[in-house]
């Protein structure tokens, strides 16, 4: 005779069994929602971190390119004004 019923083996195989059971289907729920959040996100058109990386650095350097032209372009505007201004108002000659 064995020290447990048979009942008690039965119930511990269906319960194992449910456990299986709602173990599969707890990961066939996780895929789809998986599989829905991805097609969701893309379809919102999303840009991946990386690329968003690279472009916000490209912005950057133009950022810093575009001071340096402006610095640039204003120096040369002084530099032609006094060109024209020397050309109107030409200083008297001192020579000897």
């Amino acid at each position: 005779m064995s020290d447990r019923p048979r009942i008690f083996d039965d119930l511990a195989g269906v319960a194992g069994g449910a456990f299986s059971a709602l173990a599969g289907v707890r990961e066939e729920i996780g895929a789809m929602v998986r599989a829905r959040v991805d097609e969701t996100l893309g379809s919102l058109n999303l840009v991946r971190r990386d690329e968003f990386e690279v472009v916000r650095e490209v912005a950057t350097r133009a950022r810093l390119a575009q001071g340096e032209m402006e610095n640039r372009i204003a120096r040369l505007e002084e530099r032609v004004s006094d060109l024209e201004a020397s050309l109107t108002n030409p200083a008297p000659h001192t020579g000897g």
